[in-house]
This record gives C-alpha cells, sequence and structure tokens, in this order.
C-alpha cells in the first residue's frame, strides 16, 4: 500500500515536470530561432570584415545564451502568471458594470504593467547612457508609462463602447504631428522609438486579455476587426507623453555620445555579475506593484483555488527570474557587440557592408519572430484563407529589412531626418485607413508593435547608434535613434496595402 501511495506521488510529480517542462522547450525552440540568427550573422562578420576581441566575442555568446534561456522563462511566465492576471483583473473589472471603474483601473493596470516591460527599461537606459544622464531612464520610464496608461483607458472604453478605431487613431496621430512641430529633432526619435519599445513581450499578453475581459461591457454586437487595435492605441501614448516632456522641459540640442571601443578585452564574467545586483533589485521593484495589486483582489474578492494560485505565483516568479537573465544577458554581452560592429562597418572604406548587413538583420530578425507567426495565422484565419501567411510574412520581412536600411541610409546622409521619412509614411498610413477593410487596420498597427521585438530594441538599435558614432557628420542622439520608429511604421503600410489588394480583389470575385 505504502509502494503504492509512492509511485502515484510519483506519477504527479512527473505529470507536473511535464506541465511546465513541455512548454519550456517550446518556448526555447522560439527564442532560440529568435536570437539564433543574430549569432550567426555576428559570427560571420567576426571572422571576416569585423573581427572582435576574444574577450569581447565570448561575452556576446554568453549573453546570447542568457537571452535565450532568459526569454524563454519569461514567456513561460508570462503565459502562467501576467497573462491570467490580465484576465481575471479585467473580468473583475467588467463585474462592476461601471465606466469610471475601467477607466479608474485601466490606468492604473496600465502604468504598473509598462514601467516592467523589458524592452521600455532597454531603451529608457539606452537614452541614459547616450545623453550622458542628460534625460534620466527613470524619466522616459515614468512618462512613457502615464502615456500608456492614459491611452490605454481610452483603448478599453472604445472596447466598451465600440467606437471606430480608425477615427481614433486619425485624432491620435493628428495631435501627435502637431506636437511633433515644437519638438527636437533628438525627442521626435525617442518618442516614436518608445512607441515601438513598449509593446513588448510582458505590456502586450497583458493588454489583450486584460481587454478581453473588459469585454463583456461592450455595448452592441462585437466583430472580428474590434480583436484588433489595443495595443496600437496604447501604444500611441508612448508618442505623445515624450514630445511633451520635451515641450515642457525644453531640452533642445541634446549632444551625445557613445563609447565604442572595438578592441577592448578584459573579465569575461565580472560584467554579468556586476549587472545581476542592481538590475534584480530594479525588477523587483517594478513587478511588485502588478503583484500587490493582484494579491488584493484574490483576498478581497476573486479568492481562486489554491493549485490555480500556485500556477500564477510560480509564473510571477517565472517572469522574475526571466527578466533578471534576459537584462543581464544584454547589458553585460549582447548590446556592446551590436554597437562595435555598426562602428566598424560604418568605419570600413566603402559603406556596402553596413547598407548590406543592415537589410539583412531586418530581413531576419523579423522572420524569427515568435510573434509574427502568430499574427499570420491569425489573419490567414481571419480572411478565411484568402490573404496567404506566407504572402504576409514575406511582405513584413521586405517591410523590416527595408526600414532599418532606410535608418542607415538616413545616417549616412547629411540633413536628412527622421521626419522626412515618418510625415509622408504616417500620412500614407492614415490615408489608407479609410480604403482599406476596416478589420486590418487594427491589425496592420498592431504588426507595428509585433515587429519591433527583443532583437530590434538590443543589437539593432545597438548596430545603429555605433554606425552613428562613426559616421563624420551623424549624431548618436538624433540619428542613432529612431529606427526603432521605422521598424513599427513598415508593417503598418504593408499590411493595409495587401488588405488593399484583398479588398480589390474580393470585389472582382464579386463581379
Amino acid at each position: 500500500m505504502f509502494g503504492t501511495f509512492i509511485d502515484q506521488f510519483a506519477r504527479e510529480k512527473m505529470k507536473g515536470c511535464a506541465f511546465y517542462l513541455n512548454p519550456l522547450i517550446n518556448k526555447f525552440k522560439e527564442v532560440l530561432m529568435s536570437v539564433l540568427p543574430v549569432v550567426v550573422i555576428v559570427t560571420l562578420l567576426h571572422f571576416t570584415v569585423s573581427p572582435l576581441e576574444k574577450d569581447v566575442f565570448i561575452r556576446f555568446l554568453i549573453g546570447a545564451v542568457f537571452i535565450i534561456i532568459g526569454l524563454s522563462i519569461f514567456l513561460l511566465g508570462t503565459d502562467l502568471g501576467i497573462t491570467p492576471i490580465g484576465s481575471y483583473l479585467g473580468k473583475g473589472i467588467a463585474k462592476s458594470n461601471k465606466v469610471w471603474i475601467v477607466l479608474a483601473s485601466s490606468i492604473m493596470l496600465g502604468f504598473f504593467i509598462s514601467i516592467a516591460e523589458p524592452d521600455l527599461h532597454i531603451l529608457a537606459d539606452q537614452i541614459n547612457t547616450v545623453t550622458g544622464g542628460a534625460v534620466p531612464s527613470s524619466i522616459i520610464l515614468v512618462v512613457v508609462s502615464i502615456g500608456i496608461a492614459i491611452m490605454m483607458a481610452i483603448g478599453l472604453l472604445r472596447v466598451v463602447f465600440n467606437f471606430p478605431l480608425y477615427k481614433i487613431l486619425a485624432v491620435v496621430y493628428g495631435f501627435i504631428f502637431i506636437l511633433a512641430l515644437f519638438v527636437s529633432p533628438e525627442f521626435l526619435a525617442m518618442a516614436f522609438d518608445a512607441s515601438g519599445a513598449t509593446t513588448g513581450a510582458l505590456t502586450v499578453p497583458f493588454i489583450l486579455a486584460l481587454s478581453a475581459g473588459v469585454a463583456g461591457l461592450r455595448k452592441g454586437k462585437a466583430s472580428e476587426k474590434d480583436s484588433f487595435g489595443l495595443v496600437a492605441i496604447a501604444s500611441s501614448g508612448a508618442i505623445w507623453s515624450v514630445l511633451l516632456l520635451n515641450i515642457i522641459t525644453q531640452h533642445h540640442d541634446l549632444s551625445g555620445n557613445l563609447e565604442v571601443d572595438a578592441t577592448a578585452g578584459g573579465a569575461i564574467f565580472k560584467p554579468f555579475l556586476a549587472a545581476v545586483p542592481g538590475i534584480g533589485q530594479e525588477i523587483l521593484i517594478a513587478l511588485l506593484p502588478i503583484v500587490l495589486i493582484f494579491a488584493g483582489y484574490q483576498v478581497l474578492s476573486l479568492k481562486l483555488p489554491k493549485r490555480r494560485l500556485r500556477r500564477i505565483i510560480i509564473g510571477i516568479v517565472y517572469v522574475y527570474i526571466g527578466l533578471v537573465l534576459f537584462l543581464v544577458g544584454v547589458n553585460a554581452g549582447f548590446m556592446d557587440v551590436g554597437s562595435v560592429i555598426g562602428y566598424t562597418l560604418a568605419s570600413l572604406d566603402t559603406n556596402v557592408y553596413l547598407l548590406l548587413i543592415a537589410f539583412v538583420l531586418g530581413l531576419v530578425t523579423i522572420l524569427a519572430e515568435p510573434a509574427v507567426y502568430v499574427l499570420t495565422h491569425q489573419i490567414e484565419d481571419v480572411t478565411n484563407g484568402y490573404v496567404k501567411r506566407k504572402a504576409v510574412l514575406v511582405a513584413l520581412s521586405l517591410g523590416v529589412g527595408l526600414a532599418i536600411l532606410l535608418s542607415i541610409v538616413r545616417i549616412l546622409t547629411p540633413g536628412l531626418e527622421l521626419w522626412h521619412y515618418l510625415v509622408p509614411g504616417y500620412a500614407i498610413a492614415l490615408g489608407l485607413m479609410f480604403i482599406v477593410p476596416k478589420m486590418f487596420i487594427g491589425m496592420a498597427f498592431d504588426a507595428g508593435g509585433v515587429a519591433s521585438g527583443p532583437m530590434t530594441a538590443t543589437f539593432i538599435l545597438a548596430f545603429a547608434q555605433g554606425a552613428a558614432q562613426a559616421i563624420e557628420g551623424a549624431d548618436v542622439i538624433r540619428d542613432g535613434f529612431g529606427m526603432i520608429a521605422m521598424v513599427a511604421l513598415m508593417p503598418i503600410i504593408t499590411l493595409q496595402m495587401l488588405g488593399f489588394i484583398f479588398k480589390i480583389q474580393s470585389v472582382r470575385k464579386d463581379h
């Protein structure tokens, strides 16, 4: 009898291990496919046109391992903890059946979830480093999170009242471009980059889960097109909040410098060990408010069963561990090599290698981004297979490759400003909203957040800034930033063009 009990206990333990191990393996494969192309490109460059110091290259490889393991654990923790928390809180808000509770709750939750987003932390640290502390990372985190919180509240109210998405986006981006007339080029680039950085692996699942929970308050019938667009509305808050920061503080003519030493060697493991305490404390402070809010809701009202609550707690622990490992890998070994590669290629006698590598980086990072596969499958399902996911994937890949290529061209060309791209780009994107099927509008604007993933916010951003540091006449702040903005813009145009083609073909088929 005792032996039977032991066998049963062992089987339960094995089931529990399999419950967490199998999803972790799947996440590991997804992240590996996302990071591996960058590692392969850097390795090829290391042995050809851009050799790295041995210690620097080893730190890059160790950093890549940290990123792969950390991001895998983090994504599993998001599925187990953050997404259910968002869903439960959303349903709790919906039960109140009061709009003011939706408004107040979404502002509070939007702020705290945004301030914990790892991609935003990376961008804020880059801004702080490049500006020499003139724009502290804490200011960027708080200001962007306020903007996200306000726009998330507006986005959720749109879900409740079923208000047309294209009208909200037209008004918001009209307001953004009015503000852009009064800000410096440096802050314009940082503002649009912040928009892409906020739609990361932590924010997007939480926002979508919260939206699904709040959908019970919707007035009128739901439709397929209403399942898209909340991320687009929320991320626009990052843009206008940073623009307002510049108008209020009157920071103009910021000068920046990026220390790039292609021959730096030194200790291999010391940077990783040194980064752990600070990052660990930073992530703990960022996650604590979300945990406390959920804990209060659990005690007062939710009262989940112990087994389900334990799973969420495990998920939160995974998120914390994964975030620390990910950010340690990024800061201690990964981004430095991006800067060095960009600096070295830009210092060559010809710009051909720089432009070619920029385009290839865009192609491979978007192809390997796990969220892109989710989006392409979703588009194929919603259009009943009429718009093939392979066509969408190729279009997105070419679009992001072109976005990074154009960003490097801007760095190389004196007098070419970011707004020379953004104004006509968003004019096209906003104009297309009035002629494409409404379902494609939310898809397209959400795709910008999908495209600007962890590799864009880390390695490719550092690559562009390293190139800006090396090119005479270029500025690290004005020209180095803005690349994430371009990556977020191109999918909007690409997918809306696909929607326009879909519309034309549907009309022809009807005739």
